[in-house]
């Protein structure tokens, strides 16, 4: 896992932290709709990416992890078919479980996350 420390001249303020928060645990949606897990962060960073920097990065992070977690799942149950789905699947969701956990204590730290083995399909803006 790979954690950066933001420099002092542009540590997040409380309600940055607290947005960049929200933005990791809504991911959790998920677990009651599929979708939901997706949205609401896509939400939250949409409104939020032009105010306040660490919430751009962070609600980036947290819509591409989960776009890859959305893959997996989709691969975990086409290989249900072959048996091994039933064991990847529930590894997939405990892997985002607890990694949105982490995500979510480190920003509300005031620390930059980055998932491991996340697909970054969402780039940083260009100049």
């Amino acid at each position: 896992m790979q954690a950066e420390t933001v420099p002092p001249s542009a540590s997040p303020t409380r309600d940055e932290r607290q947005w960049a928060m929200w933005c990791h645990l809504s991911a959790m949606l998920l677990y009651a709709t599929a979708i939901g897990g997706f949205l609401v962060p896509l939400v939250i960073w949409l409104a939020k990416r032009d105010q306040m920097p660490f919430v751009a990065d962070q609600g980036r992070e947290t819509l591409n992890f989960q776009i890859t977690i959305m893959l997996a799942l989709i691969v975990a149950g086409c290989l249900m078919l072959v048996l091994i789905g039933f064991v990847l699947f529930p590894a997939v969701l405990l892997f985002h479980f607890v990694l949105t956990i982490v995500a979510a204590v480190k920003t509300s730290e005031g620390i930059v996350y980055r998932y491991p083995l996340c697909w970054r399909v969402i780039g940083a803006p260009g100049p």
